[in-house]
């Protein structure tokens, strides 16, 4: 739909239209999106702004007849705490040769705040720079977007959608790990996540999973399917050790980016393939492809288990927001105004704990493709250096006698050596 007339005319008849913001939604749901539009809408209308909402993401943007609408209070207040995003999505990257002016110009907006994750902020970052050699002065402000927490916020600040997605998480993770304790088996639970672990670590902590699995932990040595199946087998035979027959194991799907194409398609599962001839991830349920190697592995060493996969993703996009990320998405559309009041642009809105808002400039965090760089689970950090020192499963050398009954080479199996910990 095209926008309604929203202009005046001063004393001499001249059409003057009111200034505007646009806001649009790229790449894939997370919990609060609708907050952050609602919060920006209602701030914004306050302050005499005219609010677009872009449908279709970039897709549209750049064509003759946009597809956006008008947006006001009632609208705002009628979606702010619901899950999804009354503004359309889409993952549509456009080339620097589709960027115009045609839309900023013609309803004289003021700033476009972008929705989304890494690869929005850089389309953002482009588009920016295409204005302002085109002088049209529009500022940007990017709300970072993603239930993966990967990007590159300050330490201990989380992309908002992910504790939301998180704690959806829990709740479906704990219902399977009760079904493993009544029905005696094990489960391999693949969680979201493109390169960092941080869904798979939060969710697999808080339900106290026995083993979690997520690229960062390979820092010392090669990701392989063959280790990722040696890891689970672990914490399965320690539990035998400890008389329990049941458990979970959350692998993060972000595993898959550290590996040749090569090591995925010798699992031996039938992929479809792009035009490149790379296996399409996205067709397959990655849980599938884990628990079908377990139950090779434990096949082969004579082990009788029973164990089902479960893909854990889409499920927790268009959750409803918690009120933790009820409240910080208000913050950051809140936040989105004061940055623009202040003439800030080329940014990600930040909130702090204590409810400080600053910007993080993109360039600062892009790398020299214009990319930005995904935040990876730190390794280092205390809470996780508790959770694997203590919290999870797994054989260690103290084991070995008691895993030979299981196994001819325990060593094989000993969490810290498949890791080179």
């Amino acid at each position: 739909m095209h926008a309604v007339k929203d202009s005046f005319f001063n004393q001499t008849n001249i059409i003057i239209m009111k200034e505007s913001i646009a806001i649009l939604c790229a790449g894939g749901p997370a919990p609060g999106i609708n907050s952050v539009i609602g919060s920006i809408t209602k701030v914004f209308n306050n302050a005499g702004y005219r609010v677009l909402g872009l449908h279709e993401g970039f897709k549209t943007l750049f064509s003759v007849a946009p597809n956006f609408e008008v947006i006001g209070f009632e609208f705002a207040d009628d979606i702010y705490n619901r899950g999804g995003s009354a503004l359309r999505m889409s993952r549509y990257k456009p080339e620097d040769k589709e960027f115009t002016t045609d839309f900023f110009v013609r309803n004289n907006v003021k700033l476009l705040v972008t929705i989304g994750g890494d690869d929005t902020a850089s389309t953002a970052s482009r588009l920016s720079e295409f204005l302002k050699a085109n002088k049209v002065n529009i500022a940007n402000i990017h709300v970072p977007k993603t239930i993966d927490n990967d990007l590159p916020l300050p330490e201990g600040i989380s992309t908002f959608g992910y504790q939301s997605a998180k704690e959806e998480g829990v709740k479906i993770v704990s219902t399977i790990y009760e079904d493993a304790r009544t029905s005696g088996n094990w489960f391999v639970v693949s969680a979201m996540g493109r390169e960092a672990g941080h869904l798979a670590f939060g969710i697999g902590t808080a339900c106290h999973c026995p083993m979690i699995i997520i690229p960062e932990i390979f820092n010392k040595t090669k990701c392989t399917f063959d280790k990722i199946t040696r890891l689970i087998i672990s914490s399965i035979i320690k539990r035998k050790i400890l008389g329990i027959e049941y458990g979970v194991a959350v692998v993060s799907e972000g595993v898959f980016h550290f590996m040749s194409d090569k090591e995925i398609i010798d699992t031996g599962i039938n992929f479809t393939y792009d035009d490149h001839g790379h296996p399409e991830l996205g067709n397959v349920s990655k849980s599938h492809i884990f628990n079908m190697l377990l139950q090779r592995r434990l096949k082969k060493l004579g082990i009788s288990l029973k164990s089902r996969p479960n893909e854990l993703g889409y499920e927790v996009r268009c959750a409803r927001p918690i009120a933790f990320d009820l409240v910080y998405t208000t913050l950051l559309g809140t936040g989105v105004l004061k940055l623009f009041q202040q003439g800030i642009s080329g940014c990600m809105v930040t909130v702090d704990n204590l409810g400080t808002v600053a910007p993080l400039y993109l360039k600062d965090v892009v790398d020299k493709d214009g990319k930005v760089k995904p935040r990876l689970l730190n390794m280092d950090s205390p809470k996780v250096q508790i959770v694997y020192e203590n919290n999870l499963q797994y054989l260690m050398e103290r084991d070995y006698e008691a895993a030979e009954e299981y196994l001819r080479d325990p060593a094989e199996y000993d969490f810290k050596k498949i890791l080179n910990w």
